[in-house]
């Protein structure tokens, strides 16, 4: 219990493992023992980035002891993170996300920044710091911004991040258009996935006046191809309602290519969508929010908002 254990959300996409790659080098530069680890599978977004800098992913835990030490990135909320965080210590975080149920005992090192991707911080954290980016790390920080931002077309992309991804470009001697397409391109493949599997690939859970919503979302070059696995996909998710007692799974297919999303909708309060879009669900529980990329900023608020 010794290594500070860097670690991003449940269900980890590739910002969450490459910014816990990227904020355990930073605390190691300060002469302190920490280790990123992961708290989920591996995408194969991020599985592309791993073989293509040649390292291993971070350990995976499920499960903190009591006093552990934490930095936590890419979250903050209590239901994305580690079973037992409530006992551990968490030391520091850096996150781009709402904050919710969140408080410490003592005090702690707190950065949050609405840019559209938690790596966006950390680039501007190691620069302010006079920290070397190497190849590597800048890898780590373009896939990132890349995955978050969806190529920089997502509207919660700022002009931070673009202005991060050219300095990374420079760094890195990468092509951010191609190499960027071609993992965008690897994660859409869900063939070898069961749908549970599916449907908690980033799956993350929120509290809005008593009601627990998860909401899943995968990226695909085409809508249609996942939608045609509907009945196996609601089989899952209404598994997922009943064990986990939510009121509403929000499952968001969304197009890459064309930036529009499909979603399907179950629970007892799939109402929620409903209003929140100020549109109704067809008679196959699903819906078409065209234009609509990011959870973060087009998704989950309007869904949170609705539930107060």
């Amino acid at each position: 219990m010794n290594d500070i254990l860097v670690m991003g959300h449940k269900n980890p996409d590739t910002d969450s493992i490459c910014s816990s790659l990227i904020m355990a080098n930073l605390v190691k530069k300060y002469g302190k023992d920490a280790k990123a680890v992961r708290l989920g599978n591996i995408s194969k977004e991020t599985e592309f980035v791993l073989n293509f800098l040649k390292i291993e992913a971070p350990e995976l835990v499920e499960k903190v002891e009591e006093g552990q030490k934490l930095v936590l990135v890419d979250h903050n909320e209590l239901a994305q993170s580690a079973t037992g965080r409530e006992n551990a210590k968490v030391l520091a975080v850096v996150d781009h996300h709402r904050i919710a149920d969140f408080c410490t005992i003592e005090p702690l090192y707190y950065l949050a920044k609405p840019y559209g991707c938690t790596a966006t911080i950390l680039f501007e954290q190691y620069k302010a710091l006079g920290i070397e980016i190497n190849k590597e790390i800048g890898t780590l920080m373009l896939s990132a911004i890349v995955s978050d931002t969806l190529l920089l077309k997502s509207p919660t992309c700022t002009e931070t991040d673009i202005k991060a991804v050219k300095e990374l470009e420079d760094i890195t001697g990468l092509k951010a258009n191609e190499y960027g397409l071609e993992m965008l391109k690897a994660g859409t493949d869900l063939s070898t996935y069961s749908s549970q599997e599916v449907i908690n690939l980033d799956a993350k859970e929120f509290c809005a006046n008593d009601k627990k919503i998860v909401i899943s979302q995968v990226n695909t070059a085409d809508i249609e191809d996942v939608f045609s696995r509907k009945e196996e996909l609601e089989f899952a998710m209404e598994k997922e309602i009943s064990d986990k007692k939510l009121n509403l799974f929000m499952f968001v297919i969304t197009d890459i290519i064309n930036t529009n999303s499909k979603i399907i909708a179950l629970g007892s309060d799939k109402e929620l969508v409903e209003k929140a879009f100020d549109k109704k669900l067809d008679e196959f529980d699903s819906m078409l929010l065209e234009g609509v990329v990011s959870r973060k900023k087009q998704i989950a608020p309007q869904i949170l908002e609705a539930a107060k």
